[in-house]
């Protein structure tokens, strides 16, 4: 897959709406020119009243007053254009991000932290944008600031000299202080992703927690996670602030200096009175340039890690993304195929801490810690729509061949077929149309049950919905709901139990009228009522579509087609249900087990 980086940067974004950051730029230049004018014709105007020249000095006055409110109209502009301008860019990176997110395999997602992208997705374009927004508000504080210190330095040679030789010393300080921190912030925010995926993870499941009582050990585990934190901030910000502290030392300490120097000068004729007045009301513009000079620093630090971390997204080698081909098929038949599939789970680690490199080397430096040979040599046929069952113990690799069956998961070597097509060759549209999955913990929007279901097919009419949500067995729910379809169901739909949960998403597959329907363990949270109706739904769609299914309970599959039965990675043997039951002692002793329990 080629990989998409090179045209994803800040440039990218920057060259998109060039026309507003121009006239943001233009703007805030015109506003620093006028105070750049403002400060200078009020140095004048100071040193016409010190000789008598008032009226000259209200003309220069005058002038002041023009250049305040040009000042303060381009400053009103420039927060128009920035808002307009700031907030497109801003989403146009957040989408740009999120739909890459939908690129991921399974397998890039599995080996990060949830904070990780959510981070970088949401959080990182707003950090890029205003800081650019603030860097341009510096830069021309700093171009005003260095016209004006010229313009002082201009009344004395040696007042100049000491004036450059602080910023030489400021800008000394900041250079060293910038790559300090920039070393210091990735490490802290590599901490601040894992208080993110905790955080997430925690409150998505609160109900287990409690049920579980976990409260106590998952405390344990955030005071951990946030005293890492804690004590990387805090490292951040002490080193910091001594650089910080040692550059404001120097800075109006030489300026104290430079002012005492003024009144030596002015005892020896070289300076006048005005003239030292003057150096004395802009004094401060010393100290705001090497601050804005330093406050750059900080912003460049913060737009090049957020950069970095977004835009590492779109590298396929730390992220990698699905691939898919070129063929089109606008209906399958539903034949799937295994061909000597082999397929090996690798767990990656890291060989250097994320401290000692920069965010995206680090995944560049994933190196295997563990393998798991899942499969050596699989092969099987499922005919056209035939109803199909895998069972064995847990860890036999049944969810396994759901994942490589529907190209979440990507075999090793050998074939995975569907129509006789390699599931690589097809198009992306081809092979998730054809295939629809129901996981045993579905995710449920925070829509309606309505929105949920049209999720599935935008088009579908209100026929369709109700025979989807009768099919599903979910009707008596519904109807019982005082705003039926169009009920929300709250985040992760926490509103609904366990069995309500997969028969929606059960729903949703059936709107979607796939040639495969993968069922993965869909009946474990239901009832032995409700695990019935759903039973009789699924026999509904015998011979309509192929079904696959991976089931707990042996008793939910006795009139599906085949069983393939799977022990340590390899189907050992298959058949209908009283073939396996009458002839496997194994798969006897499981459904006895089963039920007896």
């Amino acid at each position: 897959m080629q990989n998409i980086q090179n045209t994803r940067n800040l440039t990218y974004y920057l060259k998109q709406h060039k026309l507003g950051i121009a006239l943001y730029i233009l703007t805030y230049l015109l506003a620093g020119a006028c105070t750049v004018l403002q400060t200078i014709f009020l140095a004048k105007a100071v040193e016409q009243i010190t000789i008598g020249l008032y009226a000259d000095a209200i003309y220069s006055l005058l002038y002041v007053a023009l250049f305040v409110a040009i000042k303060r109209i381009n400053w009103y502009a420039s927060g128009i254009i920035y808002q307009k301008s700031a907030n497109k860019m801003m989403a146009n990176m957040n989408q740009d991000l999120a739909t890459q997110a939908f690129k991921f395999t399974s397998k890039t997602y599995a080996e990060h932290d949830t904070g990780t992208f959510l981070q970088r997705i949401v959080n990182d374009p707003q950090i890029v944008v205003n800081n650019l927004a603030d860097m341009v508000d510096v830069i021309t504080d700093i171009l005003s600031a260095m016209v004006i210190i010229i313009y002082i330095a201009t009344f004395n040679l040696y007042i100049a000299l000491a004036l450059f030789v602080i910023i030489f010393i400021g800008i000394t300080i900041e250079k060293f202080r910038t790559k300090t921190k920039s070393k210091n912030k990735k490490f802290a925010r590599k901490k601040n992703d894992k208080i993110n995926s905790l955080t997430t993870e925690i409150i998505r499941s609160e109900k287990d927690i409690k049920s579980l009582g976990l409260e106590e050990k998952l405390s344990e585990v955030s005071k951990k996670y946030y005293q890492e934190y804690q004590t990387a901030n805090y490292k951040l910000e002490l080193v910091d602030m001594n650089f910080w502290a040692s550059r404001n030392f120097i800075v109006e300490f030489f300026g104290i200096f430079t002012l005492i120097l003024g009144v030596y000068f002015i005892d020896i004729g070289l300076l006048t009175v005005a003239t030292f007045m003057v150096i004395y009301s802009n004094n401060n513009n010393l100290y705001n340039l090497i601050w804005g000079i330093g406050s750059i620093s900080d912003m460049a630090v913060e737009i090049k890690v957020c950069t970095e971390r977004m835009f590492a997204l779109f590298n396929n080698e730390a992220y990698p993304c699905e691939t898919f081909g070129e063929v089109h098929i606008e209906h399958v038949q539903g034949k799937i195929e295994f061909q000597h599939v082999k397929y090996t789970f690798v767990e990656y680690g890291m060989e250097t801490t994320g401290e000692q490199n920069e965010d995206t080397k680090d995944h560049k430096q994933r190196k295997p810690i563990s393998t798991n040979t899942v499969f050596e040599d699989l092969s099987f046929t499922i005919q056209p729509n035939t109803t199909v069952a895998f069972v064995g113990k847990s860890g036999s690799g049944k969810s396994t061949i759901l994942n490589l069956m529907s190209k979440m998961y990507t075999v090793d070597s050998g074939k995975v077929l569907i129509d006789g097509i390699h599931i690589n060759d097809f198009d992306k549209n081809s092979l998730r149309n054809a295939i629809s999955l129901v996981n045993q913990f579905p995710y449920i929007f925070d829509m309606t049950i309505r929105e949920n279901l049209l999720l599935a097919k935008k088009d579908a009419t209100e026929e369709e919905l109700n025979q989807a949500v009768r099919q599903s067995y979910l009707s008596e729910f519904v109807h019982s709901l005082r705003l039926g379809l169009d009920t929300r169901i709250g985040e992760s739909g926490i509103k609904l139990s366990g069995g309500q949960k997969q028969r929606l998403a059960i729903a949703r597959a059936l709107l979607r009228n796939s040639s495969i329907i993968i069922f993965d363990e869909s009946t474990s949270s239901l009832d032995n009522f409700a695990q019935g109706e759903i039973k009789k739904s699924i026999d509904a769609l015998k011979g309509k579509s192929t079904i696959v299914i991976v089931a707990h309970r042996l008793s939910t599959i006795k009139n599906v087609d085949t069983i393939f039965f799977l022990d340590n990675g390899k189907i050992v043997d298959s058949g209908t249900f009283e073939e396996l039951f009458n002839r496997n002692a194994q798969f006897k002793e499981m459904f006895i087990a089963e039920n007896i329990s």
